[in-house]
């Protein structure tokens, strides 16, 4: 049986990950550390974002397999060196308590595109990150590249909904690499590949996540 770890469950594709674990008779305990109180389950541990991070004991952070699915946006954050705490900074600070927890299996959802030589800061930091974790030394390392995500936003995004809807039509004639990625399908990824991935390093692209 499985204990799963995922950072960013309250947040679009974290929350479907979580949604996706708790069903699963292979997980018998999920760790979902965040900021705000998640709904209560009997196989749910919701500790305190802040405070986990801040324990330097490793038994909070124990788990068979991770997913890490934060993520902000420089709008939102309010600035590059915000943006870039986040995106960079905890992620990679929480995937270094979790390997020396001893986690065997982590999944990163990163972004297409993603690429430490980047000039664009979001494809740049998303890039440093995944080679930063690469070097942790997880024995299964999957990374996740979805291109735009389609899926119910908690806020409303006038100029998403309307690049999405754009792509959904433009579907069929597009490369699959160009589509649209469901929400549902990362989620799935995400939760399959922290339970039974593979030894290793694989990236799984915009082309792959398609359907």
């Amino acid at each position: 049986m499985t204990t799963l770890f995922i950072a960013g469950a309250s947040g679009l594709v974290g929350g479907r990950a979580l949604a996706l674990a708790l069903a699963d008779a292979r997980v018998t305990r999920v760790i979902a550390p965040t900021r705000r109180p998640l709904l209560a389950h009997a196989s749910l541990e919701n500790p305190r974002l802040e405070a986990l991070i801040d324990d330097a004991a490793p038994e909070g952070w124990r788990a068979d397999g991770a997913i890490c699915a934060l993520g902000t946006t420089r709008k939102v954050a309010g600035s590059d060196a915000a943006f870039r705490a986040v995106d960079h900074d905890l992620v990679l600070a929480i995937a270094q308590r979790l390997r020396g927890a001893g986690v065997q299996r982590f999944t990163l959802v990163s972004s297409v595109g993603a690429d430490p030589r980047s000039r664009v800061l979001y494809t740049r930091t998303k890039g440093e990150v995944e080679e930063a974790i690469g070097r942790l030394g997880f024995p299964s390392l999957t990374i996740l590249r979805p291109g735009f995500l389609e899926g119910e936003r908690a806020e409303y995004r006038p100029f998403e909904r309307v690049v999405g809807a754009v792509l959904r039509l433009a579907g069929p004639v597009l490369p699959r690499s160009a589509r649209v990625s469901p929400v549902s399908t990362v989620a799935r990824l995400a939760v399959e590949t922290a339970i039974a991935g593979s030894t290793g390093t694989r990236i799984i692209g915009p082309g792959e996540i398609a359907e």
